[in-house]
């Protein structure tokens, strides 16, 4: 999808001639534009779109000139999105044949019947693809569109929830029939994914095989590098599953009308999840069974279906003993601070016990600092109090990325960093402490055992180490300046 102007060389264009098959043209976001120009570098079809705004674009005018732009946009363009609610009228279809039409409908979030009986109306005029989106606040509102495709069984048309709950349901589609997943080129809207993702992420064009869907779910995940990872592995393994980014706010919802039946009514299982912030105690509550690690630090980031039950873990334990496994430095007997009490921050502290180290607890609110502690068992600091030149051992497992919640320069010559963020560009903590001649483990070297973790505790196999560190680093600068803890 084209939505912002194309530079002057228009190079970026290039990386779509072997992949992509079609470029939306968003008039009404970019003007008009000469469809020529695409083909010099491009050679799939051109289909241009003049969204109303009252179907979630920026056109605004009286009907004679809308009317006029779709004309004059046919004789130049492969296909031309004519609206269902402003633009099935005989002035328009008599000189745009069906085999160069897209009939459209965006709504706000509809259920299956809805959906049948817009779709119904749509289909009474002839065209060559048919595209309805709902504009979905909810995760489990993007199910609707998903059944309407499953049940429906054609080829020409797509279906799926727009906005960042919605996200999951573009990605998936596919594999329910519709023929087109919408990619941005130049990642300007954070609901849509890239190109690049699109390809890099979730191995599109290609339709592999698919049996189970896993993910990870999470208020905050659509710029995670976990989908890189474990849709590479599943690739590379050949495991017919495919991995992809749940953003939820109702954890208990979600769960129980994807995760547990939504999914499974489409005939493509959930079987495993990884879980982030700030779900990882509910995750844990919805367990069966769970790890001693996962009862240890009250949360989880790891679900995965036992049964007819759930089992709960926590990756977040062992991806720190892997990641300081590359450090030369011995991590038994030293006194370690861990800053943030989340659930990452519980399972680093665990960890850091089982290794030997002498782990205390820091945190910038005091009540929740001292609760977690009390139930961890360890000594608790306040932030404002806390001092690191008394710890050769610290990890940081607070979001803050620009600048550090405490004073690297006060740590000793001989301490170990683990920075539990990662981000496009090296993080205050990481950066500090590096300019210090400090050990440090980023993270990225936490993500990438974190990865390997819990691919482990998915599907029972390892994933390719180096393979996936290469293409967690190929994309390290996708969606530039999104942070996510782990």
């Amino acid at each position: 999808m084209l939505s912002t102007p194309l530079s002057d060389s228009g190079t970026e264009l290039d990386a779509l001639r072997d992949e992509v098959d079609l470029v939306e043209v968003r008039a009404d976001l970019l003007g008009e534009i000469d469809p020529a120009r695409l083909r010099r570098r491009f050679g799939g079809r051109v289909v241009y779109c003049l969204r109303s705004r009252d179907r979630g674009g920026r056109f605004e005018g009286p009907a004679h000139v809308r009317h006029a732009r779709l004309l004059a946009a046919a004789e130049r363009y492969d296909m031309v999105d004519l609206e269902d609610d402003h633009d099935l009228v005989p002035e328009l279809l008599t000189r745009i044949p069906a085999h160069r039409r897209r009939i459209s409908w965006h709504g706000a979030a509809a259920d299956h019947g809805t959906l049948h009986r817009r779709f119904g109306s749509m289909a009474a005029t002839g065209a060559a693809l048919y595209l309805l989106t709902s504009a979905v606040s909810r995760a489990e509102q993007a199910l609707a569109p998903l059944r309407f495709l499953h049940d429906l069984g054609r080829c020409d048309v797509t279906a799926f929830g727009t906005g960042a709950a919605g996200v999951w349901s573009r990605l998936l589609a596919p594999w329910l029939g519709a023929p087109v997943v919408f990619g941005g080129l130049d990642g300007g809207d954070p609901d849509v994914p890239t190109v690049d993702q699109l390809l890099g992420d979730y191995g599109f064009p290609r339709l592999r095989p698919l049996d189970t869907v896993n993910g990870i779910v999470g208020r905050s995940v659509l710029a995670s590098k976990s989908p890189r990872a474990h849709n590479a592995g599943y690739r590379a393994l050949g495991i017919p599953a495919l991995y992809l980014p749940f953003q939820v706010e109702d954890f208990g919802a979600f769960w129980d009308e994807v995760a547990e039946s939504g999914l499974t009514a489409l005939g493509i299982p959930m079987r495993a999840a990884t879980v982030v912030s700030p779900h990882k105690e509910a995750a844990l509550a919805r367990a069966g069974t769970a790890s001693p690690a996962a009862r240890g630090c009250g949360a989880a980031n790891s679900l995965v279906r036992q049964g007819s039950s759930w089992r709960a873990d926590t990756s977040n334990s062992p991806a720190i003993r892997r990641a300081l496994a590359g450090v030369d430095e011995p991590v038994s007997g030293r006194r370690a601070a861990v800053i943030g009490c989340g659930g990452a921050g519980r399972a680093a502290a665990l960890a850091l016990a089982g290794c030997g180290a002498e782990p205390v607890l820091v945190n910038r609110d005091r009540h929740r600092g001292r609760s977690v502690a009390a139930r961890l068992g360890l000594e608790f600091v306040p932030l404002d109090e806390f001092r690191a030149d008394g710890y050769s051992l610290l990890v940081h497992a607070t979001p803050m990325t620009d600048r550090a919640p405490f004073r690297p320069v006060e740590l000793p010559d001989d301490a170990v960093v683990v920075d539990m963020v990662y981000a496009p560009t090296e993080t205050a903590v990481s950066s500090e402490a590096r300019e210090r001649g400090l050990a440090v483990v980023d993270g990225w070297d936490v993500l990438l055992a974190d990865a390997g973790c819990q691919f482990h505790l998915m599907t029972g196999r390892h994933i390719p180490t180096e393979q996936t560190r290469a293409l967690l680093q190929a994309g390290r600068t996708l969606r530039g300046g999104d942070v996510l803890s782990h």
